[in-house]
């Protein structure tokens, strides 16, 4: 129970505590009409309202960033601020130069620490604004910027996240084109889906027995399966499931996806041993396949990847490089 526990706790903190948890196609656009940049984007000073609706005023282009969860820490990397990155969350484990920077804490973070780095901007998430908000108030009181980056629950709101942080950190062409080639390469992924002739019923597995959590709909895996082609077998349910062993077996899924083998060992192994379930397709054909959680739940760049690794789990004969 206790090792459960430790790969649900990990599978939350991978997407920055809870941003997959459920998407709404409705909320998309959700208080993005209140950004308010003064004067050209790519010029400072700029003033941009975060995901609280708060105005966040920068002089100039930071020079010293600090970054809260690893979804932000990864689009950071990505609009090329290695050295602008001073500290990053102890979960921070993407880029391996994420491991050089000086870790800030966890969900509990370190405020002595972040303001000893001296930091022109600190990136905070959404999801975790209310529980942190003692602390995020301190860094403020300490004259420090602090965004509060919006809990993307869809594709388009993480493009609008790499394009505000862009915005913030003086890199608004480098994020437009980020989020131009996850577009195109989207699209490249869902032209092959169309390819496909006989649609696959999978079912994804987040954390293992004995408390097995799976994703409905409303979720960025759900969104990543229908992208693909595929039905996803708990799409009936919402957001994330704990699952009744018995429906799962009674769905008889042609393929099943693991997402905790980052966290646990064998997860293969233990969906293809386990009691009453020999007779599931996907098991009986061995179609029990593993994707790195981090690729299908933080809500940065490497979505895409988890796209394309999804869709090879699942329609290999379609998607072999």
């Amino acid at each position: 129970m206790k090792h459960t526990f430790k790969v649900i706790l990990s599978l939350f903190l991978a997407v920055g505590f809870l941003s997959a948890c459920g998407t709404n196609d409705g909320d998309q656009s959700k208080n993005k009409e209140n950004a308010e940049v003064s004067g050209d984007s790519s010029e400072f000073p700029l003033s941009l309202n975060d995901a609280l609706d708060h105005k966040v005023t920068l002089e100039e282009q930071p020079k010293h960033i600090v970054s809260l969860i690893p979804s932000n820490t990864e689009i950071l990397f990505e609009l090329g601020l290695n050295k602008e990155i001073v500290g990053v969350s102890d979960f921070d484990n993407y880029p391996k130069e994420a491991a050089d920077k000086e870790k800030i804490g966890g969900m509990e973070f370190n405020v002595e620490k972040i303001v000893s780095l001296e930091p022109d901007l600190v990136l905070a998430h959404e999801s975790t604004a209310k529980s942190a908000e003692e602390g995020l108030n301190q860094l403020k009181d300490a004259g420090i910027n602090v965004f509060i980056v919006e809990d993307a629950k869809s594709f388009e709101e993480v493009y609008t996240t790499i394009n505000d942080i862009g915005v913030l950190v003086g890199k608004k062409d480098k994020a437009a084109s980020i989020v131009s080639e996850m577009k195109s390469d989207l699209e490249e992924i869902e032209k092959k889906a169309n390819e496909v002739s006989n649609k696959k019923r999978v079912y994804v597995e987040v954390s293992p027995s004995p408390d097995i959590y799976s994703t409905g709909k409303n979720t960025f895996i759900n969104q990543m399966l229908s992208m693909v082609n595929a039905d996803n077998v708990m799409s009936e349910q919402e957001g994330w499931v704990k699952v009744n062993q018995e429906s799962v077996i009674s769905s008889n899924p042609d393929v099943i996806i693991t997402t905790y083998g980052y966290y646990s060992e064998n997860p293969k192994e233990q969906v293809m041993k386990r009691d009453g379930w020999k007779d599931v397709n996907a098991v009986k054909n061995e179609h029990v396949y593993d994707v790195h959680s981090d690729l299908v739940t933080r809500t940065g760049p490497r979505l895409v990847e988890g796209v394309e690794e999804i869709a090879k789990s699942i329609y290999p004969e379609v998607f072999a490089e």
